[in-house]
């Protein structure tokens, strides 16, 4: 079965006859609908490339076209037709969307309308964005109702004077999306809901718009149970309906944590993607949960300046294409100072004083926006860290590694998510872990975001240190170039990518020997590594020890391999010397 839906052009002409005959048929069958439409008017639409035509197997389908009205400012989507023995295929809704995306193309300003009583066309047209409105919302033009004089239904719409008639009218109107009137009053939204100032200023925004909004927090790891009550309370408190949320710790952790270790990853050899990597996971579950829901519209609190805006709505463009997303920040181009006199004038007090820093806490570290970071010359300041200085006093430890995963903390065994808060609480009194990274963004300027990720850092460095005494040189190597890659496009929202898979697998299946235990001293404000102990250790080898007498060839078999070896290099530079001679 061969379906084609195209642009129709000159060479169709030959068709207007019959596309002619098929819609008088047609309208006769139904008893209702434009029944008749001259030749001259079919070859025109198809020569001003005003219309799309479907072929079955080659033979002619199906036929669609479009007119423009009130010098461009409507456009009618009209005469779909397909042909009886061809229909149950699809190509209806093919045409349709082929027709719209054609309109909007030629006159992306104009409002498109169409008038029908199927309801397998008004189900096409409402699934494109299209609203069930009145006639007086549609064309004033002659010209367009003058069209409907052939339609045996004719005189009941000049009865009720153009008004309604056995018809739908149906519009989209490009504004609908600019401006969120694609949504009606009372229509739910789900918001992705942290508690902070921007999703609350989100939440007031909607609720005082209309909306009916559930909130939604995706807790991968940097929320108390306590802080998720507290959250739950002020979601409800400011007007959400609902609230949910979802403990995705395990799923951040086997999804996305492990090959972080299993990489090494720190972007710019500074950040563990501490918070940005946690975003389009939180984005996927969203995505997920918006459409058991069955809501029309995800609603997010990200600016339009930074990466979460890129990584929330790739992650809903790609899982729950249908949705609507709304951004209030983004749209309105927002300061957070100016959130904060939104929601004071709306009665809800929130601090300046604790709004001034932007701070998204994760299981994987915390990443800290403020004044400071928005220029190149200054630090945050020690107020801006959540976590202080408590402890000075040095503290070793020993964490134990199975197959690149961290299975135990001073020798007592537990679950990996587990272990990585116990580091946490136990590195973070160091104040270990904290600097300021400066990057590209996804959209292409320059950014510095401050951290502290002393779990993050303490367990990656640990990591490394075990790798380099038991993978191979050429492991080593090529597990450091596939770990930027797979940093930076993690980053730039590239998770769902086939690649981002085969990385993975390349990862897993060098993690095999990665087993043993590191020694680790803490300071405050850094970590020193001591060393390892592993079964695997290459430097237990008996063949050979570095600096030291080998056990497996000569001297002279040495300097064999040292002369050959140095051979390019030798020819290079005496080829040079005669040449310059």
């Amino acid at each position: 079965m061969n379906l084609t839906v195209r642009r129709a052009n000159y060479d169709d002409k030959k068709y207007a006859d019959i596309i002619c005959k098929q819609i008088e048929y047609s309208a006769k069958v139904r008893g209702t609908g434009i029944s008749r439409r001259d030749p001259e008017y079919i070859k025109k639409k198809m020569v001003d490339g005003f219309s799309v035509i479907a072929f079955f197997n080659g033979n002619l389908a199906g036929f669609s076209y479009f007119e423009v009205f009130e010098k461009k400012k409507f456009l009618s989507n009209s005469g779909l037709i397909v042909f009886p023995k061809y229909r149950f295929h699809g190509l209806a809704k093919m045409m349709k969307l082929k027709i719209f995306k054609l309109s909007k193309k030629k006159f992306p300003n104009s409002k498109i309308f169409s008038i029908t009583t199927s309801p397998a066309v008004i189900k096409i047209n409402t699934d494109l964005g299209f609203k069930p409105v009145l006639f007086s919302e549609l064309t004033k033009s002659e010209t367009f109702w003058k069209g409907c004089k052939s339609c045996t239904n004719y005189e009941i719409l000049l009865r009720k004077k153009k008004k309604m008639c056995f018809c739908t009218g149906l519009l989209y109107d490009p504004k609908y999306k600019k401006k969120d009137l694609y949504l009606d009053k009372g229509e739910k939204i789900l918001l992705a809901y942290s508690g902070g100032l921007d999703t609350s200023y989100c939440l007031k925004y909607l609720t005082n718009k209309g909306y009916k909004v559930i909130t939604i927090i995706i807790n991968t790891g940097g929320f108390k149970n306590k802080e998720l009550e507290l959250i739950e309370k002020r979601a409800l408190k400011i007007g959400a309906i609902y609230h949910y949320s979802i403990n995705a710790k395990e799923y951040y952790y086997y999804k996305c944590i492990k090959y972080l270790i299993y990489g090494n990853i720190l972007k710019n050899n500074t950040y563990p993607l501490s918070v940005s990597s946690e975003r389009f996971f939180q984005a996927i579950l969203i995505a997920e949960f918006s459409k058991k829901l069955n809501v029309k519209a995800i609603s997010h609190g990200s600016t339009g300046a930074g990466n979460d805006q890129v990584r929330f709505d790739l992650a809903f463009k790609i899982l729950c294409p249908e949705t609507v997303i709304i951004t209030p920040i983004r749209e309105k181009k927002l300061s957070r100072k100016e959130e904060v006199d939104f929601l004071e004038r709306k009665g809800l007090t929130i601090s300046w004083k604790k709004a001034k820093y932007s701070i998204n806490k994760g299981i994987w570290g915390t990443s800290i926006g403020g004044e400071e970071t928005l220029n190149s010359s200054t630090s945050l300041p020690e107020e801006a860290y959540p976590s202080k200085l408590s402890e000075k006093k040095k503290k070793f430890l020993e964490l134990e590694f199975k197959k690149g995963e961290l299975i135990s903390i001073n020798k007592i065994k537990d679950l990996k998510l587990n272990n990585i808060l116990k580091i946490e609480k136990i590195s973070s009194k160091f104040a270990i872990g904290r600097d300021c990274h400066v990057g590209d963004t996804i959209l292409g300027i320059k950014g510095r975001v401050g951290f502290e990720a002393s779990a993050a850092l303490l367990i990656i460095k640990a990591h490394q240190l075990l790798e380099k005494h038991i993978l191979t040189k050429w492991q080593i190597y090529w597990k450091d170039q596939l770990s930027n890659w797979y940093g930076n496009l993690l980053h730039e929202a590239q998770y769902l990518d086939p690649i981002m898979r085969d990385i993975e697998c390349f990862f897993k299946n060098s993690q095999k020997r990665v087993s043993g235990k590191v020694k680790i001293l803490l300071n405050p404000y850094r970590l020193e590594l001591i060393g390892i102990e592993s079964e695997f250790d290459m430097m237990k080898s008996k063949i050979a020890k570095y600096g030291e007498m080998n056990n497996d060839w000569t001297s002279d078999e040495v300097k064999g391999f040292i002369k050959i070896f140095g051979n390019q290099m030798k020819i290079y530079h005496n080829i040079k010397k005669e040449y310059y001679d």
